[in-house]
């Protein structure tokens, strides 16, 4: 067990709780009230989340007795409550004697914590152009759409430097009460990706049913709320949908961090069980793949920027459509073979599993099985919508085929990399061989710089290169193919990340499986599979850097 006591047994704050008063073991008492804190602080989130979904749902369907403004209204309530949770535990909490006297080291990953720089930055932008927005129109729009995009730039900025400094955290004081808010965090996350997505629904649906309305009714202005014709207002509205994808992505970001320190809260981890060599990510080792992997992120930006030309028009051409799914048909079967080489590879390898107890872990395990049903789910649907139609139409027959290979995509994906997770890293063999040259070039680092000529500068990148030539030589072949596989399937899966979240979505736009099920049907599970989609990809970039690192 991870979560041991270490031998200084005076710093530590054994838990409590009231209904365990009477266990004569202080372990056991600790076990039950740490069994007890978590059930009534995921009691409270789930209430909460409940209550929100009910306001979100009833704006929905009753936009009479319900409306956003009452929604946002609510999600203000709650975001100024964790601020005030925030700010207690960054100036109280995390400041008492021995309150963080152990960090999770595989928590908070450097890559999870940029994702929520990168996404907070964007989801701040979005708001700062929400408020421009909001302010050109404020003659005919409410007081809350200029408050409530306020109250979420304070509330972003301080989630972002909680989870950047604190993210790896396992506190020792006050666990209930951090508990508990770190759950009502959660809970409020939650609910802004709900609402999002529904939001985002309403944006795709206007922007579908303009070309319909467009042609029956062009010149009719009827609606007294419109963008006035100015530059200013233009980029506002451009800015605020082009950025609004990275809003959901935040919110689970966030989500995921909050729940490993909930996890981790009262956690003891004892010395012999933190590793003493992490290993950094060095771009060795790899040539192919980065090759492959560069080629398909190439080529997919000319499709995406094709596709975003042309099925943005008022009369899509079928022609994109082919172009885009022949270039997931030729995409997704390379990344499913590659993931099955490197899943065969891990079981060839004598390497033994890890079974230590790892909340990080485990959490990565239920993302990359939860995002990856949106879209295998999504993919289904298509699949039944297709097969009851036309399947031998050329575009029904492509989206029949990117269905059935995505969703085999996804499976081979998450049992290589789950596997890969799993796996206990290892020191690289040629470390010793090369500790003769890293000693001369501390060495060398420590004599003072001087101006380098143009032929000590060839003579010195020509000794990078043997160096590289040599470290690719020396690894094994299953470490140098799994490192080869790993690099390959993160560039692929980040060209996979970028299409959906800029606008790319056929599933939608090509109308097969809308007219199948009905407008509001398709519309439902496309908003709910979409950002689990590209949460997935996201989430697996994460996970495969992982599984690289560790080969």
């Amino acid at each position: 067990n991870a979560a041991s006591a270490p031998a200084d047994t005076s710093k530590i704050h054994y838990e409590k709780f009231w209904l365990y008063r009477h266990c004569s073991s202080l372990q056991q008492r600790d076990r039950q009230a740490q069994k007890a804190g978590q059930l009534f602080s995921g009691l409270l989130a789930v209430n909460v989340v409940f209550l929100g979904s009910a306001f979100i749902s009833s704006m929905i369907f009753n936009k009479v007795a319900i409306t956003l403004a009452d929604v946002w209204i609510l999600l203000s309530i709650l975001k100024v409550l964790c601020l005030f949770w925030i700010l207690y535990y960054l100036l109280g909490t995390s400041q008492q004697p021995h309150a963080v006297l152990y960090r999770d080291s595989h928590a908070g990953a450097i890559w999870i914590r940029g994702s929520v720089l990168l996404f907070g930055s964007c989801s701040i932008l979005l708001n700062v152009f929400q408020i421009g927005y909001s302010t050109i129109l404020i003659h005919c729009k409410s007081r809350v759409e200029i408050v409530f995009p306020c109250i979420g730039i304070l509330f972003i900025c301080t989630q972002a430097y909680f989870l950047w400094h604190h993210s790896k955290d396992c506190i020792q004081v006050q666990h209930n009460f951090t508990r508990c808010g770190l759950m009502l965090t959660i809970a409020t996350n939650l609910l802004l990706w709900l609402l999002a997505v529904t939001n985002d629904t309403l944006h795709m649906e206007i922007e579908s049913q303009l070309r319909e309305v467009e042609e029956r009714f062009a010149g009719n202005d009827t609606t007294l709320c419109t963008c006035p014709n100015t530059t200013i207002c233009k980029v506002f509205q451009k800015g605020y949908i082009l950025l609004y994808p990275f809003n959901t992505e935040y919110c689970l970001v966030c989500c995921s961090v909050l729940y490993v320190m909930w996890k981790n809260v009262g956690r003891r981890i004892s010395h012999h069980h933190t590793p003493h060599i992490k290993p950094k990510f060095k771009l060795q080792g790899v040539v192919f793949g980065p090759l492959l992997g560069t080629s398909a992120v190439i080529i997919g930006a000319c499709v995406f920027m094709m596709y975003q030309i042309q099925a943005t028009s008022l009369v899509p051409s079928p022609q994109v459509f082919v172009i885009y799914y022949s270039y997931y048909i030729v995409l997704l079967p390379l990344m499913s073979v590659g993931a099955m080489i490197g899943t065969i590879i891990h079981a060839l390898e004598k390497k033994e599993l890890d079974t230590l107890k790892n909340p990080t872990r485990s959490l990565d395990v239920v993302l990359l099985m939860g995002a990856a049903l949106g879209q295998i789910g999504m993919s289904y649907f298509s699949i039944v919508a297709l097969v009851a139609t036309d399947p031998r139409d050329l575009l029904n027959s492509l989206s029949l085929s990117y269905s059935v290979l995505l969703i085999f995509q996804n499976i081979t994906q998450n049992v290589f990399v789950i596997d890969g997770l799993h796996r206990q890293r290892v020191v690289a063999a040629t470390e010793p061989k090369h500790a003769g040259q890293a000693g001369h070039k501390q060495e060398h680092s420590q004599t003072p710089p001087r101006r380098m000529s143009v032929l000590e500068l060839g003579q010195e990148i020509r000794k990078a290169s043997l160096s590289y030539i040599q470290t690719y030589s020396d690894l094994s072949w299953k470490r140098r193919a799994l490192r080869e596989i790993s690099f390959f399937l993160v560039l692929c899966n980040i060209i996979l990340w970028i299409m959906p979240t800029f606008g790319a979505h056929p599933l939608f736009e090509n109308g097969m499986e809308r007219s199948f099920y009905g407008y509001s049907t398709w519309f439902v599970i496309v908003n709910f599979g979409l950002p689990l989609g590209v949460f997935y990809r996201m989430h697996s970039v994460g996970g495969l850097l992982e599984v690289y690192v560790t080969a």
